[in-house]
């Protein structure tokens, strides 16, 4: 059996989720200008160190070698300088952030697109805040009746957070599978497959309000993580294949009984309203017995798998 209920969080109820620890950081803005004028400055610092160079190179041939030193010297450090300063540029697409950190510390996040600059002495990690799917393998559990079930579900999420997804967990990914799985698996013991109580839910027969739990429970657990989860929804959902024929069985025979009880509650109907219109329009005078052996018939014939075949009676009831 598939199901293919989906979710988003924003609707999603709150949820008894695990209490996680409280973030060390959160994302602020970091301190960077348009990389264009700082492009555009390295490229003329690079230009003025070139012609300090050919300026020395001139001035030796003059035989001013202190001053040709001087300019030589001059022009390798505004290279340098130019270069390293150049380093500090960031080009950043859409859907992309850097994380600026300075000799460990958080400075901050660009989010802003486009040719970006920084301070060159600052490490950039990428962080990529488009929207992701997750989709976990196929997990045996057992259901809150002990029956063992498969299940599967995915997950759509992105990074709201740059600054927690870096420094609140080791590795934002692998901190969402794992506990993308824990969620499914805790959903799926709380919860039995089919429902034996009217007034509980399960997984089959609720499925949307099931997995509103489900997004409501993984918000909880990743958003330490500084994760959003956007939709979330059930994939597969069957039993194990060990106990899937008995189960059939089972769903085949309650199916059967309530068609069952529908065909009887209708045979029912039908012969009060017959036996109503009988006897308002006087058409035949029925004794209790008459009665009773006019409904079994009916019953007989509106209830009876097969086609009713007629048997002409050419006595009577009484003989």
């Amino acid at each position: 059996m598939q199901d293919t209920t989906r979710t988003t969080v924003e609707n999603a109820p709150p949820a008894d989720g695990p209490e996680m620890p409280k973030p060390p950081v959160r994302e602020f803005p970091a301190r960077d200008i348009g990389g264009g004028t700082a492009l555009l400055l390295g490229l003329l610092g690079l230009l003025v160190a070139a012609g300090l160079i050919a300026l020395a190179v001139s001035f030796g041939h003059d035989g001013k070698n202190a001053l040709c030193a001087a300019f030589v010297v001059l022009g390798i450090l505004v290279g340098l300088g130019s270069i390293v300063a150049m380093s500090g540029l960031n080009a950043i697409a859409p859907g992309e952030t850097r994380v600026v950190q300075l000799f460990g510390r958080y400075r901050g996040t660009i989010r802003t697109e486009g040719l970006r600059w920084v301070n060159p002495l600052t490490s950039r990690e990428k962080i990529s805040t488009r929207v992701r799917n997750h989709e976990t393998a196929v997990l045996k559990v057992n259901d809150a009746y002990g029956n063992p079930i498969e299940l599967a579900a995915v997950v759509v999420w992105r990074v709201e957070d740059t600054a927690q997804a870096v420094f609140a967990v080791e590795d934002f990914q692998e901190f969402v599978a794992t506990q993308t799985e824990a969620a499914v698996r805790h959903i799926a013991i709380e919860y039995p497959y089919d429902a034996h109580e009217e007034d509980r839910l399960s997984l089959r027969e609720n499925a949307e309000e099931i997995t509103e739990k489900l997004a409501a429970e993984l918000h909880a657990r990743v958003e330490a993580a500084g994760v959003q989860i956007i939709e979330s929804r059930f994939t597969h959902l069957a039993y194990a294949p060990e106990i899937a024929s008995a189960m059939l069985q089972r769903q085949q025979a309650g199916a059967v009984v309530a068609a069952r009880k529908l065909i009887v509650q209708g045979a029912v109907g039908m012969v009060e309203e017959a036996l109503g219109i009988l006897t308002e329009h006087g058409l035949v005078e029925l004794d209790e017995e008459r009665k009773a052996a006019m409904v079994s018939n009916l019953m007989v014939v509106l209830c009876g798998d097969r086609a009713a075949q007629p048997v002409v009676n050419t006595g009577t009831l009484y003989q």
